[in-house]
């Protein structure tokens, strides 16, 4: 599928040469060839996965194209489909429930603690509930079981940095930052499950780098 020619022309306006051939290049992958476990793994760049996206929930209907059946989720966030046989993905978890969110997909995995997806993927937690603990017996009003009988759920969310890059200077040109993250985390609206996935995220930037 090739891009419209006003679209090209405007993208040759907002991005140096260079970015735009890349994203007519991208534009050639056929969206109903992408394995979405390259998807949720972190193995598509940014345009494709976008491509990609666009084509399950647009105009292309490649969901229903797909088998893939949309289903009522618990989490406004997150738009979940069951697929019709189940995938493989962080080493070996199985699931046919994938989400996608607004900025990447996820698989939805029977694992009630993230920690442990995220240490095989060398992945911190960056919403520890330990300090809140720790705040709570501080002040002498409950003990240590007591405060963690408090707090039912603990957050995790973490991720690791696949793909930060800046396209270079090029005069009055704007430019692109492009930023893949393979993500895992849980929430409330999912109990007992690990979200595992990646985010892809491009930001467009004028000519002296700061955000559009």
């Amino acid at each position: 599928m090739k891009l419209p020619s006003l679209r090209i022309a405007l993208l040759a306006a907002l991005l140096p040469i260079s970015a735009l051939a890349a994203s007519e290049q991208d534009d050639e992958v056929d969206p109903t060839k992408i394995d979405v476990r390259d998807a949720i793994e972190c193995r598509l760049d940014a345009p494709t996965y976008n491509g990609f996206a666009m084509a399950v929930a647009g105009d292309d209907k490649l969901a229903a194209k797909l088998g893939w059946k949309l289903v009522k989720s618990n989490n406004f966030l997150l738009k979940e489909y069951d697929l019709p046989s189940p995938i493989t993905v962080a080493g070996a978890y199985s699931t046919r429930r994938i989400a996608f969110t607004s900025t990447g997909v996820l698989a939805i995995l029977d694992q009630p603690d993230p920690a442990v997806i995220a240490r095989e993927e060398k992945i911190e937690n960056a919403m520890p509930s330990d300090g809140l603990v720790d705040a709570l017996v501080a002040s002498g009003k409950v003990t240590r079981a007591q405060a963690e009988a408090q707090i039912k759920f603990r957050k995790f969310i973490g991720e690791r940095v696949i793909r930060d890059e800046t396209d270079p200077a090029d005069g009055d040109h704007f430019r692109a930052h492009t930023r893949i993250a393979l993500n895992v985390s849980n929430v409330a609206s999912h109990p007992g499950k690990t979200l595992y996935g990646c985010s892809y995220k491009i930001e467009l930037l004028d000519k002296d780098g700061n955000p559009l």
